[in-house]
């Protein structure tokens, strides 16, 4: 099977999903790993596509044939499967606390500096149930690679999580 990632972008409306899984079962593939939300009145997604290699053109055209429904398409062909880029240890990350603009450029940037892979992040901005401000809340899988000193790392984010003024918990698995 040929791996197509496809992203996804447009105006939020039911029968988005079912159009799209639709030519995708027509030609023989399987939705292996997504990601939607609904963001601002959009839709925005990212899934990643098995297909019979003869059949990968015409799934291509077929989803690409979808702007005339309002909905922006992009595709990319992979040689990649879905195992990790980074070899080490999985772990999950979950931050919360007053929202405040560079929270994620900060922790990202952290993590780029030890060699740390984000695979997964999840982010949303609630009001707190007390004081009615707003809480930033992230969630993460990342990968550790293994000469990667953890102790070192979660002392890093700790000092970090200090500065921002917010929870962080880095722990192992998904």
């Amino acid at each position: 099977m040929a791996t197509v990632v496809l992203t996804l972008l447009g105006t939020d409306r039911a029968g988005l999903v079912s159009a799209v899984s639709r030519l995708i079962t027509e030609r023989g593939g399987s939705w292996e790993h997504s990601q939607m939300a609904h963001l601002a009145g959009m839709f925005a997604g990212i899934v990643e596509v098995a297909v019979p290699p003869d059949q990968v053109d015409a799934l291509v055209a077929e989803v690409e044939a979808l702007s005339d429904q309002g909905l922006r398409v992009t595709v990319e062909r992979s040689s990649q499967t879905s195992t990790p880029a980074i070899q080490g240890e999985r772990m999950s990350l979950h931050l919360i606390g007053d929202d405040r603009p560079g929270i994620v450029a900060e922790v990202s940037s952290l993590f780029a500096e030890h060699g740390v892979n984000v695979e997964v992040l999840g982010t949303q901005v609630v009001e707190a149930p007390m004081t009615g401000g707003l809480l930033f809340e992230a969630d993460a899988v990342v990968v550790v690679p293994t000469d990667v000193d953890i102790a070192a790392l979660r002392a890093a984010l700790e000092a970090l999580a200090g500065e921002l003024m917010v929870d962080l918990d880095l722990h192992d698995g998904e």
